[in-house]
């Protein structure tokens, strides 16, 4: 079952209203043995594309052969899914990578965990006003997210291209320095989900975009005017859940599905051109 859901990204997860096929629809997941028979519920909350779909696939493909049916809730924002999966309103979810994630579980206090990366979504840099980074003038208004652990992400590509240098771990469009910032460009943030709307703003020379956005928005990284390694690339998305829930059997099953040879194999043929990437 795949359901979408357009939530405010303040993360109110009142909007979510998750009944039968949440949390409670497996009352002794942890002792459990999952029955093709008797599938068991699990409800994963997930942005639409990729991983959405990627679930929708487990879901059609694999699940049932595994005793498992999943509830898929569609989350556009980045705050919705952890809300909802400390309340319980979701069992797991599959939108993060681990430098967010651990903003999230710092900053907020959640009592999580996490699989291991599934597949990197790579951040790109386009433009409708330019050909190529090499036109970019001093003092160009770049569009870039609003969320901290992308932010440096999106920095790093401008870097990759030329256009900053020197760029750390902490740096921010606040905080950057002229000597990292010579040809003096201007950052609007944005709410990652709203970096699409900026890149039609006629005032705007570069958008930053995360990968599920791209995709969403129906781009491609073959069109990007700079495009992120995935080579030892830190920010592949996974699977998390409650920590209580660690031993839960149809986390643990999802989880193993997640990283099945035909999951790889589904990830390689939806998106040749590697907008999506398999990490494991």
């Amino acid at each position: 079952m795949r359901k979408s859901l357009t939530l405010l990204a303040t993360g109110i997860v009142t909007a979510l209203a998750l009944t039968a096929c949440g949390g409670s629809s497996a009352p002794s997941a942890e002792t459990q043995t999952l029955d093709p028979a008797k599938p068991a519920t699990l409800s994963v909350g997930a942005s639409p594309v990729p991983q959405a779909k990627i679930l929708e696939f487990i879901n059609q493909d694999l699940a049932p052969k595994a005793g498992l049916k999943l509830d898929i809730k569609e989350i556009e924002d980045y705050q919705t899914p952890n809300t909802a999966l400390s309340d319980g309103s979701l069992d797991t979810n599959y939108y993060q990578h681990k430098p967010w994630f651990d903003d999230q579980v710092k900053t907020k206090g959640y009592k999580f965990g996490h699989g291991e990366g599934v597949h990197i979504e790579p951040y790109a840099a386009f433009s409708e006003k330019v050909k190529d980074v090499s036109e970019i003038k001093d003092g160009a208004k770049i569009a870039i997210t609003n969320d901290p652990s992308n932010q440096v992400r999106a920095l790093r590509v401008l870097e990759k291209a030329g256009l900053v240098k020197d760029i750390k771990d902490d740096t921010s469009v606040i905080a950057i320095t002229d000597e990292q910032n010579p040809k003096k460009l201007k950052f609007s943030e944005n709410q990652p989900e709203l970096l699409i709307n900026d890149l039609k703003d006629p005032s705007v020379d570069l958008a930053l975009i995360n990968g599920n956005f791209i995709l969403k928005a129906g781009l491609s990284t073959k069109d990007a005017l700079a495009v992120e390694s995935t080579d030892n690339n830190p920010y592949a998305n996974f699977l998390a859940w409650r920590e209580e829930s660690k031993d839960d059997a149809r986390i643990k099953k999802l989880e193993e599905l997640l990283h099945s040879p035909e999951v790889k194999a589904f990830i390689e043929k939806e998106w040749p051109n590697g907008d999506v990437t398999p990490a494991f």
